[in-house]
């Protein structure tokens, strides 16, 4: 398997290669050269298998030979072993053919820990092989710096750096990423907005001299293909527990960057029987724009009580264009160009309107999230988290067919954003035993100016050597 950039000038890439580089040289994303392919008749021989004994399935045409199948599957196995439910990412169900997916049981409670409890560990593999050291620079609205974090603070061979804005994450995802003292772990407060933080990422893989050769560096957002090959195995395990390949799905996914609902967009390419991606977003909702009205438009972003979705600009967006312009990266580096200098793109309406034959698209208010929350526990005495609650209001709005089961990802636990869930009516969701102490632990970050110059001479400061 090759990996090709969006932009189309990159060289095309190894899966050791795309894992270890995050995004192309010429400013575009990896993608496969080509979609693998499954037959029904194969999924359906899939059903009853383990998590982790799904994920190598489906894993494997992505890595190739970069990785010994018996080292994959030892790591994939360690990866999911360390989830408090058995199942992993175990089914409930809300009403007769509405089903949540819960993606929070994993060491950090939020479906990242899927993609980055793995990517730690391919890392630490393939860098102990060549006996290289990397850093990682990344940006978090919240839940990615704690999965990361807690996916890599035992890496021997990885120093981490973690942006997040300032005072504009919960104190329970501040919480899970300052109170990890490792000496391979830095964080920094950005004064300033997510946006702000992940120009900065992309800025250093961009000017990678400010590390002037001291070290490889690394993406752990979701720009880097790993996290989207990972994602791919949960709309699968959901998918084959409710009936499929021999009946279709669908899926209501709450997202900002669009990395959740990509992943569920390349299930389908390779075989799984999908009729829907429901594109679920809050007020900061350009990707909903786009897909209701053709429109992507830069606005200014507003908080709300989903924070991780606070986001004005959709990283993962460009993977989808790049399909849409039948892979012609010319075209996308144009289309991208054009939009980072107005703020502004549209599409062919021809293809627009034939993504739209498997997107639709909700933006649900703090108002609408908080009733959905309440009602969710009146209903059924389940209690969503603000960004599962878009997903389940998205979903119960958007069903195209009753008849087709309707599955929402819930992508945190609810105790993670306890501000919603009071104002919903309901009591403060409780820690988890392992979390107990959380408010106790001490913290450590460095609030840091809104500056490029300055997050990058942190980062030289600090960052180990390459050898």
């Amino acid at each position: 398997m090759k990996y090709i950039s969006t932009r189309g000038q990159a060289p095309a890439l190894g899966f050791e290669d795309v894992l270890l580089t995050g995004l192309a040289s010429d400013g575009g994303l990896y993608v496969p050269e080509y979609w693998p392919q499954f037959t029904l008749e194969e999924i359906a021989t899939w059903r009853g298998l383990s998590y982790a004994e799904l994920a190598e399935k489906i894993i494997t045409p992505f890595v190739g030979e970069a990785i010994p199948q018996n080292d994959l599957r030892q790591i994939l196995h360690d990866t999911y072993q360390g989830f408090d439910h058995s199942a992993v990412a175990p089914l409930t169900q809300l009403d007769s053919n509405q089903w949540v997916l819960e993606l929070f049981h994993g060491p950090t409670l939020a479906f990242k820990d899927f993609a980055l409890q793995l990517l730690g560990r391919l890392l630490d593999y393939l860098l102990a092989r060549r006996s290289e050291k990397a850093v990682i620079v990344g940006a978090t609205s919240g839940d990615t710096g704690s999965a990361a974090i807690e996916g890599c603070r035992h890496c021997d061979n990885v120093d981490i750096f973690i942006l997040h804005p300032h005072q504009r994450v919960s104190e329970v995802q501040r919480r899970q990423m300052t109170t990890v003292v490792a000496d391979n772990v830095h964080n920094l407060a950005v004064q300033g907005n997510f946006d702000d933080c992940q120009a900065m990422v992309k800025a250093c893989f961009q000017q990678q001299d400010f590390l002037q050769s001291k070290a490889r560096l690394v993406a752990v957002n979701s720009i880097n293909w790993a996290r989207i090959m990972a994602q791919v195995v949960y709309y699968f395990y959901a998918a084959l527990a409710v009936g499929a390949p021999q009946r279709s799905v669908a899926f209501s996914v709450p997202t900002g960057n669009f990395g959740d609902i990509y992943a569920g967009y390349v299930a389908r390419n390779m075989g799984l029987p999908i009729s829907q991606l429901l594109v679920a977003t809050n007020r900061n909702d350009i990707l909903h724009r786009f897909m209701a009205n053709n429109q992507y438009s830069k606005e200014d972003l507003s908080p709300t009580l989903s924070p991780s979705m606070d986001i004005m600009v959709s990283s993962n967006f460009e993977r989808l264009l790049f399909d849409m312009y039948g892979r012609d990266g010319a075209a996308i580096d144009q289309l991208m160009t054009s939009f980072q200098q107005q703020g502004t793109l549209t599409v062919d309406s021809w293809r627009w309107e034939l993504t739209r034959q498997l997107f639709d698209s909700c933006s649900v208010t703090d108002e609408e999230t908080c009733q959905t929350i309440g009602d969710a526990y009146r209903n059924c005495q389940y209690k969503l988290d603000p960004h599962s609650a878009i997903g389940v209001r998205a979903a119960m709005t958007c069903q195209r067919d009753q008849q087709i089961p309707m599955i929402t990802l819930a992508t945190a636990h609810p105790v993670k954003f306890p501000e919603a869930v009071v104002r919903a009516g309901l009591s403060s969701p409780e820690l988890p035993d392992s979390m107990a102490d959380l408010y106790e632990r001490e913290e450590r970050y460095t609030v840091i100016e809104n500056e490029l110059a300055d997050v990058q001479s942190y980062v030289a400061k600090y960052a180990r050597p390459l050898n």
